[in-house]
């Protein structure tokens, strides 16, 4: 039987981290195949703390970094689905059986769509956009499954990036033609974007995408993000 782990990471993520959990467990289909690994990076708000759900939940402690944190919690899962889920990112009714069924199809890695949970124009042409299966279309906001296999394989995230991690490891992915999107969406936070503007953070993030197209080394990518974003 296929078990599902999911890996999420968090860092001072005490107003998020009981939401998500609940929210796991209100759509999960079938709870005896899924373990939840949490990943935490330091926090100093007591997140660490707040893991209350029926699940049998495993905290790991390491530094921060969200690719190390998530290496981390799948070298420590037991399922043969890796699922990697941001704190502030809701998956759909029984997620669960959506990505099983995935998988035994012969699909070994993808994501879900992508749906905000703040209605402006920009971000719904954005949304818009994530049923697409292209690279450009792609982010961490939208959640990861793999299997262990493929993601050992690929040897896992790349600890040389502190950001764009996501969008790294799925780049590899394209490049084996081993990605697919599922219709059904993920419903994330566009908090971020309320903080600095949507604007503002969307014309970044397109300089950081750009950054990487041209070749620009993962440190070059984080010292603009420190400066631009945040």
């Amino acid at each position: 039987m296929n078990k599902i782990s999911i890996i999420i990471p968090i860092f001072n993520e005490v107003n998020s981290i009981s939401k998500l959990l609940l929210h796991l467990e209100n759509k999960v289909f079938q709870k005896e195949a899924i373990e939840i690994i949490v990943v935490d990076g330091g926090s100093t708000d007591g997140s660490q703390y707040r893991l209350h759900t029926n699940f049998n939940i495993r905290l790991i402690e390491v530094g921060k970094g969200r690719s190390k944190q998530m290496n981390a919690g799948a070298k420590a899962a037991t399922g043969n689905i890796l699922y990697f889920l941001h704190c502030d990112s809701f998956p759909p009714q029984h997620f669960d059986q959506i990505i099983t069924t995935t998988v035994q199809k012969g699909n070994l890695a993808g994501c879900f769509r992508l749906k905000f949970d703040y209605d402006h124009p920009l971000l719904m042409v954005s949304q818009w956009f994530t049923r697409f299966n292209h690279i450009s279309c792609r982010g961490g906001d939208q959640s990861l499954f793999i299997t262990k296999n493929l993601f050992e394989e690929i040897k896992g995230f790349d600890e040389h990036f502190i950001i764009y991690e996501d969008n790294e490891i799925i780049s590899r992915l394209y490049t084996k033609k081993q990605f697919v999107v599922i219709p059904d969406c993920v419903v994330t936070s566009a908090r971020r974007y309320r903080e600095n503007g949507v604007w503002r953070l969307q014309f970044h993030f397109g300089i950081i995408h750009l950054k990487r197209r041209l070749g620009h080394s993962a440190e070059s990518m984080l010292q603009y993000y420190k400066k631009h974003i945040i």
